[in-house]
């Protein structure tokens, strides 16, 4: 069960995810959900769905000490990949707020919503999300991103655009 708004997009010799929200805490979410929903199996995808629900917050803060969406795309990843492989913590959705403040670099505080990893069936293991082809962007209003891959439909903006490959 793939999320709505990021779509599987051909790679060489990795896997990448093409994600569209209409803000850009909804694409650090649909991201990890797409990102998710690679790594499952159909059927545990809709496991995923049935299982007892856990809540929690994640904070993360961004790397690079700067307003870098990139990065944080990155690192968010990076995180909910790690609380997967050591807290089998499979993130269903999540609520992401971004705080910028001028002195200290942006932290990242979702309230997630989470199953125990051990129970989806996994078809497919990601190893790392790298930073080749990492595009991040927003979209003004009445402009479009076309899609080169015909399993990925266009955009119109305003949104959030981003472009995102994993190493398996």
């Amino acid at each position: 069960m793939a999320a709505m708004s990021a779509w599987p997009r051909p790679s060489t010799a990795d896997v990448g995810l093409r994600v569209y929200a209409p803000t850009f805490e909804r694409l650090l979410t649909e991201a990890a959900i797409g990102m998710l929903d690679l790594i499952a199996s159909p059927s545990g995808a809709q496991q995923a769905h049935e299982l007892q629900r856990h809540s929690s917050t994640w904070s993360i803060d961004s790397p690079s000490g700067a307003d870098d969406r990139d990065m944080l795309l990155v690192t968010w990843l990076d995180e909910v990949l790690y609380r997967l492989e050591i807290h089998q913590e499979w993130l269903i959705d999540a609520l992401v707020m971004v705080r910028v403040s001028s002195n200290e670099a942006p932290r990242l505080d979702a309230q997630v919503s989470w199953v125990h990893g051990d129970d989806i069936e996994r078809e497919l293991e990601i190893k790392a999300v790298t930073t080749h082809e990492l595009s991040v962007e927003y979209v003004k209003a009445g402009k479009a991103v076309a899609s080169p891959w015909p399993s990925v439909p266009s955009m119109n903006g305003p949104g959030w655009s981003a472009d995102v490959l994993f190493d398996i």
